[in-house]
């Protein structure tokens, strides 16, 4: 293999590659990346058996070839790099020597006849989602995912089909995200005939911080394939191959209520600050935030108490719809939901102490509900 090709380029395309590459001990190749040439191109892979990526670059190829070496030894040097126009890669003796400008480098590589091979699509692309919407979605939902192993299917990013949208759910069974993207059929035909036979999948939450990794602020899409127990993603000239999680997701919706009796409109700022403080008065992570709405002083009472700590009140203005209620909600949780808001005002919908409370952002003067996103957090009973 002898090759040129642009340094912005190798740089972006070993990042975009080397997160997937682990520490493994048993199949030491799976450290490496796999560089090779195919179609007149650089293609440059990455596996750990659950997630493959990889991607082509423009290159001016003398020699064709291929090679594995180092992920983490080839990072290391190319980030280090001086800021030149070229990369010149060459193979000798399973060697790989790289030069760029004044500084050269060699690699000593493993035969990429050993490396794993990455399932490629054999279909089309079934839909797709746009990118900036899945960068904001994807953080207020992993949150909720479990990292329980004893439950695989909670430790994954549930996606429900439909005809004009997608639904994206995580849980770790204390509290529930879901969030709603625009659906882009990119083959209406074949995606119609797969919505009969399946409605859902379970995506590992590593392949989707992958996913949120790889799209930048010029990405439009993401285009999805699902085939057999694998689902492949396509983000500018990066593609993601992962493998789905077996098992049945909880029927999450039916936990979620479809009418409230109480709607407590808030400020982000000012309900978060006294949750955090509220949770400096607790027992650790066992602890409880007592939230006290009443209607007829328009006010929250945020507060919480520990007998070896000491106790905490805040009292919040707000626009309260509805009867007056009192919930016990773990600070943390609470914390996370309202972290997740990207609006200055929010709502806080009850129905009792003893059933779901459900967090949205608003919008307008008006504080219009926002039902692209839901956090639902279920209160510590007594």
């Amino acid at each position: 293999m002898k090759l040129t090709c642009t340094q912005e380029n190798f740089k972006k395309a070993i990042y975009s590659t080397e997160r997937v590459v682990g520490k493994q001990i048993t199949l030491p190749i799976l450290e490496n990346i796999l560089l090779e040439t195919e179609g007149g191109m650089l293609k440059i892979s990455a596996t750990n058996l659950e997630i493959g990526v990889f991607l082509k670059i423009g290159a001016k190829i003398e020699e064709e070839g291929k090679i594995t070496v180092p992920a983490r030894l080839l990072s290391n040097f190319v980030n280090n790099l001086p800021s030149v126009s070229t990369v010149s890669l060459s193979v000798v003796d399973q060697t790989l020597h790289i030069e760029s400008g004044s500084s050269k480098a060699q690699i000593k590589g493993l035969q990429a006849q050993d490396f794993p091979i990455i399932p490629e699509m054999e279909g089309d692309f079934l839909f797709s989602l746009p990118a900036q919407e899945m960068k904001e979605a994807i953080p207020r939902l992993s949150v909720c995912v479990s990292l329980d192993s004893t439950r695989p299917e909670l430790t994954g990013l549930n996606v429900v089909l439909d005809k004009l949208e997608v639904r994206l759910a995580a849980t770790d069974s204390f509290r529930l995200a879901e969030a709603v993207v625009t659906l882009i059929k990119d083959n209406p035909q074949a995606y119609d005939l797969f919505l009969e036979k399946t409605t859902s999948v379970i995506v590992p939450l590593s392949t989707i911080l992958e996913v949120l990794r790889v799209i930048n602020p010029e990405t439009q899409e993401i285009k999805i394939a699902i085939e057999e127990s694998q689902i492949f993603f396509q983000i500018d000239n990066v593609r993601i191959v992962s493998r789905l999680i077996n098992g049945k997701y909880p029927p999450y919706q039916q936990i979620i209520p479809e009418s409230f009796t109480t709607r407590v409109f808030l400020s982000k700022e000012d309900v978060l600050r006294a949750v955090k403080i509220a949770g400096i008065f607790t027992h650790s992570k066992s602890g409880e935030v007592k939230f006290t709405v009443n209607e007829e002083t328009k006010e929250v009472l945020v507060q919480s108490k520990a007998e070896e700590v000491g106790e905490n009140k805040t009292s919040l203005n707000a626009e309260i719809i509805g009867p007056s209620q009192e919930a016990l909600f773990n600070p943390r949780y609470m914390a996370d939901g309202l972290q997740a808001i990207s609006t200055p005002y929010l709502v806080l919908l009850m129905n009792s102490g003893s059933s779901p409370a459900v967090l949205r952002m608003v919008q307008g003067e008006k504080k219009e509900e926002m039902l692209n996103y839901t956090y639902i957090i279920m209160p510590i009973k007594n």
